[in-house]
């Protein structure tokens, strides 16, 4: 599962504890202080709770948000530099991502940028299927990112066949219970889709809560 938790860890903190423990199921967490590293320094309960993360074996990404391939890439940069430094994260996980052809060189761009400030694994989160080409980019396309409702009947292009499973994620929020979520990581499977996550949570944060499925396994 990847899990993006959007949740103070003082707010929290049984949330982030549960994460840990259930540290062999995850592909990575997302780590988002402010959307993005925050600018005014690291905040000491977010790094204690990375630092844990990290000591359990966890994969962490730094959340940085690209607007639509409308924000400035050394922004986008500097937000990775301080993900790193200030949570010592292994990844970004560039969030708002465009879909269209046209915006393809945009996130080639960051793409290389992130891997020189040192993230070792880049996640493009445009939360639907982009055009086939964005398959060049990154480690990990997030193509589906909505509620339970609308998941069940969500379409996909067969052009995905091409490509590994391990190369998408879907991201499902307003999964009601265990069986549920269970349903998601089989659909996702059936779909093409190696990894994913299911929260209980309904918009506008649905993310501030923990995976059904790791809440039980935790």
């Amino acid at each position: 599962m990847l899990v993006p938790l959007y949740v103070h860890p003082d707010v929290d903190p049984a949330a982030w504890r549960a994460l840990e423990r259930a540290a062999a199921r995850l592909y990575g967490v997302v780590v988002n202080v402010a959307d993005g590293p925050g600018s005014s320094g690291p905040d000491g309960a977010f790094a204690a709770a990375a630092g844990r993360l990290r000591a359990a074996g966890v994969r962490l990404l730094g959340y940085v948000d690209t607007d639509y391939a409308t924000r400035p890439v050394q922004d986008a940069a500097r937000d990775v530099a301080r993900h790193r430094e200030w949570y010592g994260v292994a990844g970004v996980f560039f969030d708002r991502a465009a879909a269209g052809r046209d915006r393809l060189p945009y996130y080639r761009r960051l793409e290389r940028a992130a891997r020189r400030g040192g993230a070792r694994t880049v996640v493009l989160n445009p939360g639907v299927h982009p055009d086939p080409a964005y398959t060049s980019v990154g480690d990990l396309l997030v193509t589906y990112e909505g509620s339970w409702a609308d998941y069940t009947a969500a379409a996909v292009p067969g052009w995905t066949a091409a490509h590994s499973p391990a190369r998408f994620c879907h991201l499902v929020y307003g999964v009601p219970g265990g069986a549920a979520a269970r349903a998601v990581a089989r659909t996702a499977s059936a779909r093409g889709a190696a990894v994913h996550c299911a929260v209980p949570g309904t918009p506008p944060n649905p993310w501030q809560h923990v995976p059904g499925a790791t809440a039980e396994a935790a």
